[in-house]
């Protein structure tokens, strides 16, 4: 990925621009300091094809049908009120 400082970034948009198109992720500094990364359309389309709903989300984790809890049968100890 190659590095630009925003005022360079500014005044060769274009060129930048085109980077990212073949290149891939140009990053954008300011006083060193990494603020932005501009990104082909084909890369954004890529990151944000697919987003699940939260429904999706929350039934696509681990399948846990088998699940079973063991529990012992001690009832704890014996106190005197």
């Amino acid at each position: 990925m190659a590095v630009w400082q925003v005022q360079d970034a500014k005044s060769r948009l274009s060129e930048v621009i085109e980077e990212a198109h073949s290149e891939g992720p140009q990053i954008i500094t300011k006083h060193g300091t990494e603020r932005a990364v501009l990104l082909s359309i084909a890369d954004y389309r890529a990151l944000t094809a697919h987003k699940p709903d939260l429904r999706e989300y929350l039934l696509g984790g681990p399948k846990v049908d088998s699940f079973e809890v063991k529990r012992e049968r001690d009832t704890g100890r014996k106190i005197r009120l």
